[in-house]
């Protein structure tokens, strides 16, 4: 009886079979698809030297700071104003590449300490260099269960070819790519921003109605001076200092080449040490002598690798000098009180 039995029951296990895989795919097939994530833009990373104005306005008094308007941007400035009842003017500090508004060479000691010599100071922060890519915003990645739960191995196994199909599927992205700007187009944009923001300051300072405006500008934040003053001539600057000067990487014409055309009491202070800068500063001072400059001076300093502090005292007491002894006023008296 029992041989007899088992024939049958394999038959109809055997019958059942193709009913069921058929219901098991029917039933797979109303799962909702998935649709492809949308890609997500990733923002871009503030620029280094808002970053460093931001440390700035959590680190120093709020009496200290300045939010200043230039063209669509608004940037820090730090504000001294001159500890005497008649100021003798504002000094405007423009930093070289990769520092800040209180950088501690020059524009730090210079801004704080320039105030106990009857001078307000007004130090800027400038735009990061052209050229520099801005580096993308990390995405954030959510834990798996938030978003969506984890897959297991054996289920992923079997959506393997599910979610092949379905990545195929997604259209690829044919946006072309917005065109790369041209050096000379790139260094525009970087000078528009840079004189913008000094016009800027120009127009803050003359709202304290001072008797004489100094601009000041340190490593590449010289060039800047210069470029500006050659550009824009605004009359009621009439004193340049610059300190260590540098030429900013691409950027023309050299330093030799504008600062002579500008007939204004210069202060050129350099390093001797450093035989880049004494090399330079040489270019310069033929230069002015070929143009017969009538008010540029060049004063040499010592640099203090192991006494930056003593250093630092140096040049403010060089600085006060230069601004006592060589300042032109005359034109800037009536223009700045205007």
């Amino acid at each position: 009886m029992l041989r007899a039995f088992f024939p049958p029951l394999a038959a109809l296990c055997l019958a059942l079979l193709p009913a069921t895989f058929p219901l098991q795919a029917e039933e797979k097939s109303t799962e909702p698809t998935k649709e492809p994530a949308p890609a997500v833009e990733r923002a871009p990373l503030e620029e280094r030297s808002q970053d460093d104005a931001i440390s700035l306005e959590r680190q120093l008094p709020g009496r200290e700071q300045q939010q200043l308007k230039a063209a669509d941007e608004s940037f820090l400035a730090l504000w001294q104003p001159a500890n005497a009842g008649e100021p003798s003017g504002v000094l405007i500090l423009l930093p070289g590449e990769g520092e800040s508004a209180d950088w501690p060479e020059v524009i730090g000691p210079l801004r704080r300490q320039l105030p106990n010599a009857g001078w307000s100071t007004l130090s800027l922060t400038l735009p990061d260099p052209s050229g520099d890519p801005v580096p993308p915003r990390p995405v954030a990645t959510e834990a798996p269960g938030k978003a969506e739960p984890a897959v297991s191995p054996e289920k992923a196994q079997e959506e393997g070819p599910a979610n092949t199909e379905q990545a195929g599927s997604a259209e690829p992205n044919t946006d072309p790519a917005p065109p790369a700007l041209s050096r000379d187009a790139v260094q525009k944009a970087q000078t528009d921003r840079v004189f913008a923001r000094i016009e800027a300051a120009l127009a803050f300072a003359r709202q304290q109605k001072p008797r004489s405006i100094v601009l000041l500008g340190h490593g590449t934040g010289a060039y800047w001076a210069t470029q500006f003053l050659i550009t824009r001539e605004p009359q009621d600057v009439r004193n340049l200092l610059l300190v260590a000067a540098e030429l900013p990487a691409g950027y023309e014409p050299a330093l030799e080449d504008s600062l002579p055309a500008l007939k204004l009491a210069t202060g050129d202070f350099y390093y001797k040490d450093l035989p880049a800068d004494r090399d330079a500063a040489l270019r310069r001072l033929h230069a002015s002598k070929r143009q017969k400059h009538p008010a540029y001076i060049q004063i040499t300093m010592k640099g203090l690798p192991a006494d930056r502090a003593t250093e630092q005292e140096q040049l403010v007491r060089r600085i006060r000098g230069w601004l006592s002894l060589h300042l032109q006023a005359g034109a800037d008296k009536g223009q700045a009180g205007e």
